[in-house]
């Protein structure tokens, strides 16, 4: 069993592999996974290794767009050649060798696509029956050499233009075939290929939110629109699992009309096509009911159902309303050197509303630990998983707690 990186206060941080740590939890571990994987193609975040060959060479693994797809019709999945246990990389200058355990440097789509299936298998297993997952994914296009993402939220303050292009070269170098299915310019839709092979192996998908970026980046592009959003997927693995709507829900407008006469709520309000129909199951009034009691709601002349009726829509809650599938919320800059952080107010919406109080929050891909920061602010216990000691200390600052090995924290670990 592998040991912790950090164990303490309700955290649990684990460095190595998603796939292989995850293979060593229990059934039933996490009750809410909130992620946002390495997008495909975008980043390199430094954990490959070249083994051989010319110390001096810059190391490339070339093109190959007659690469055979893995099958895409069983779970677990064949491990992508590049990454997990299949036909090591090599460079086609000096022949030097590529390890890496990376996610999202897959030299094709498909093969990216089965990596997260790979992974979701395994979070299938250790989410609670009646857990839920939330899965943050960017889109990108298609473009060599390897182009930037569609509004990457994932750019650090601190990256500059040339550490920005120096990405994208170590990308392209990496084997990242970015034209192997769509001829360049073509929008690949990665977040939804994702979501409709996670529906094939079962996942329930619940919902597609668009998370709106007001404060979008930028994007020099002339001939098309620039992105504003991403999506974030909501999926279960069966029909009934735990949801808070309540925890979530945004103040009414004007919350004092609830005392004006005002019906709230109705399962079935509308179904007789009446705008009195809330108020005739429960006998309750409408504001203006009285006004309007033997009008019909919406005469017959033309142009005359636009008009106003002097009623009021019945479908507020007294708790407040439903915040909806569009989340309109900012970037917020970490200052820190890492490329994946995504706003706190996402994982925090999340877990409120889907984690049990006494229940545990997941994050395969941690990252700088925005996921465990929010966990710990709403009370929650969190695990997190990355190939990387120096992100889980990122995330361990940043959650006000001692890095291993300065407070004693550190433990043994073993594979």
């Amino acid at each position: 069993m592998i040991t912790p990186y950090f164990d303490s206060q309700g955290i649990t941080l684990y460095t190595g592999d998603a796939l292989d740590v995850l293979a060593q939890l229990p059934d039933g571990h996490a009750d809410c996974v909130v992620t946002s994987p390495p997008y495909w193609g975008l980043r390199d975040y430094g954990t490959g290794t070249w083994n051989g060959g010319d110390p001096a060479c810059t190391h490339s693994v070339g093109r190959s767009t007659n690469r055979p797809q893995a099958p895409r019709s069983a779970v677990p999945h064949p491990a992508s050649p590049a990454h997990r246990g299949g036909s090591p990389r090599t460079c086609r200058r000096c022949g030097a060798v590529r390890h890496d355990r990376q996610y999202g440097l897959e030299p094709t789509l498909g093969e990216y696509i089965d990596t997260l299936r790979r992974v979701f298998a395994q979070l299938h297993r250790v989410l609670a029956d009646t857990g839920t997952v939330w899965l943050n994914l960017g889109d990108s296009y298609a473009a060599t050499p390897p182009g930037r993402a569609v509004n990457p939220m994932r750019t650090s303050t601190l990256t500059s233009p040339a550490a920005s292009s120096h990405l994208r070269e170590s990308v392209q170098r990496a084997g990242v075939d970015r034209t192997g299915e769509l001829p360049p310019k073509n929008l690949l839709g990665v977040p939804w290929r994702v979501a409709f092979a996670l529906q094939a192996d079962g996942w329930i998908l619940r919902n597609a939110v668009v998370w709106h970026k007001p404060n979008a980046m930028p994007e020099s592009v002339t001939d098309r629109l620039s992105c504003r959003y991403e999506l974030l997927f909501l999926l279960v693995k069966q029909r009934r699992y735990f949801f808070n709507l309540d925890a979530i829900r945004e103040p009414l407008t004007r919350p004092e009309a609830l005392g004006e006469g005002i019906v709230v709520g109705g399962v079935n309000k509308g179904r007789r096509a009446g705008v009195d129909a809330t108020a005739r199951r429960r006998g309750s009034s409408v504001y203006g009911a009285a006004k309007y009691a033997d009008a019909a709601p919406f005469p017959e002349e033309p142009g005359a159902a636009l008009r106003p009726t002097g009623r009021k829509h019945t479908a507020a809650h007294p708790r407040g309303k439903n915040p909806g599938d569009v989340w309109s919320l900012p970037t917020r800059p970490l200052k820190a050197a890492h490329f994946a952080a995504f706003p706190l107010d996402i994982p925090l919406r999340c877990i409120a509303a889907s984690c049990p109080e006494d229940g545990v929050v997941l994050d395969p891909f941690s990252g700088a630990g925005t996921t465990g920061l929010a966990a710990r602010q709403l009370g929650r216990s969190y695990t997190g998983i990355d190939l990387r000691d120096d992100f889980h200390d990122l995330a361990l600052h940043r959650l006000g707690l001692d890095t291993p090995g300065t407070a004693g924290q550190r433990k043994e670990r073993t594979a």
